[in-house]
C-alpha cells in the first residue's frame, strides 16, 4: 500500500468525544484513525474524501 506521508502521532489532534486522531489532508478534509484501531496495531489513517492515506508513527504503550 502506498502512503502519502508518515506522521508522528504527537502531530495529530485527538478528539476525545469521537475517540479518533485526525490530521489535515491536502484535499481539505482530514485523515482519521480510531484509538481502538491504533491499539489493535493498525497504523494507516485514511481520508474519507479522497484516496490518500498516511502512516501514523507511534509506540504502543
Amino acid at each position: 500500500m502506498s502512503v502519502y506521508d508518515e506522521i508522528e502521532i504527537e502531530d495529530m489532534t485527538f478528539d476525545s468525544t469521537l475517540q479518533i486522531y485526525h490530521y489535515p489532508c491536502p484535499c481539505g478534509d482530514r485523515f482519521e484513525i480510531g484509538i481502538d484501531d491504533l491499539r489493535d496495531g493498525e497504523e494507516i489513517a485514511v481520508c474519507p474524501s479522497c484516496s490518500l492515506t498516511i502512516r501514523v508513527i507511534f509506540e504502543l504503550v
